[in-house]
């Protein structure tokens, strides 16, 4: 017998019929299970309010990992991975294109001062240049006055890549 999976809709419904003390407890309950939801839970609890704050922290945090990328290329490759792995969870806790877009500005520009610009590595290439097209798409997603904003940066960016990356070209982008 397969335990049967209920669509979002159904399970809103049925938390409605609940009392508040009821949810309280299925959120404890659902916490406990995996260490993603216990941090989105935390995070809307003591961290959606404030949400620069927020930033700030992810920020602080990638930029820790930045300042410890390895030399060799494999390994700084798997270092950057876990870096926009981490930049992920929190952009999808936040729920916001503009704190995905500020998270992806700042990783690319730590990339930038933080990775080495000569190697010929094609994945440290491929997870720079993937990065740059997220952003353009996610860019895009934004309501025309946050995109004139974020525009400067994005070009300035893309400015910044070319004199310092042989192998980038942003007239691709």
């Amino acid at each position: 017998m397969s335990q049967s999976t209920y669509g979002l809709q159904h399970i809103k419904k049925e938390l409605q019929h609940l009392s508040s003390a009821q949810v309280a407890d299925l959120c404890i309950r659902l916490a406990r299970y995996k260490k993603e939801n216990k941090e989105l839970l935390a995070y809307l609890l003591f961290e959606a309010h404030d949400e620069q704050a927020f930033l700030e922290k992810a920020k602080e945090e990638s930029k820790a990992l930045f300042t410890q990328l390895p030399l060799h290329a494999y390994h700084a490759a798997k270092a950057l991975r876990k870096i926009i792995k981490l930049a992920n969870k929190y952009s999808k806790f936040s729920g916001s294109k503009t704190v995905e877009l500020e998270l992806l500005i700042y990783f690319c520009d730590q990339y930038l001062e933080h990775a080495d610009r000569r190697t010929a590595y094609k994945p440290l290439r491929t997870i720079f240049i993937r990065q740059v097209q997220k952003m353009a798409a996610v860019l895009q997603k934004l309501p025309e006055d946050l995109q004139s904003d974020y525009q400067d940066e994005f070009n300035s960016l893309l400015t910044a890549a070319d004199q310092q990356l042989s192998w980038f070209n942003k007239n691709n982008f």
